[in-house]
């Protein structure tokens, strides 16, 4: 009995991994992510998956249209999923926070949401409707959607 229920603890932690592992999923699944959005205070341009990664450079905006903020995400394949890896500086490059890591817990056509391992934004979705690309925040105070529209290439 007590080399049964060791084999099955070895078993249930080798497994742990895989069974905290978000919806399978490739990088290719949000190529409808690829392109450029903007309002007056945010900027994202997203590159195309390849690789096993996508990329996507931010610019922040205050009033005046000055730069406030750079952040970087990349989304990688992790095993069958996808995990998302964020990063924002102030102007200067100065350091804002330490890069936020977040697993891949919803997919579907034209939306993904990750949530954050650790401390930082709780929860970041996008999504897609016709040429409105929204980024949602979820905190536990409130929820905050952000609508971007596309901008066409030069």
């Amino acid at each position: 009995m007590t080399r049964l229920m060791t084999a099955a603890a070895i078993l249930l932690v080798a497994a742990a991994p895989a069974l905290a592992q978000g919806p399978s999923a490739k990088v290719t699944d949000l190529a409808w992510m690829t392109g450029t959005y903007a309002n007056d205070t945010l900027e994202e341009n997203w590159a195309t998956p390849k690789g096993g990664s996508m990329a996507s450079l931010v610019r922040g905006y205050d009033g005046d249209g000055v730069t406030n903020m750079i952040e970087l995400i990349v989304v990688e394949e992790e095993g069958d999923s996808l995990i998302l890896r964020l990063k924002q500086w102030d102007p200067g490059m100065t350091e804002r926070a330490d890069f936020q890591v977040m697993d891949l817990i919803e997919i579907g056509e034209r939306k993904v949401v990750f949530k954050n391992r650790g401390e930082g934004i709780p929860q970041l979705g996008y999504s897609l409707d016709g040429n409105t690309f929204t980024i949602s925040i979820a905190t536990p105070n409130r929820d905050i959607d952000i609508p971007l529209t596309r901008v066409n290439p030069h």
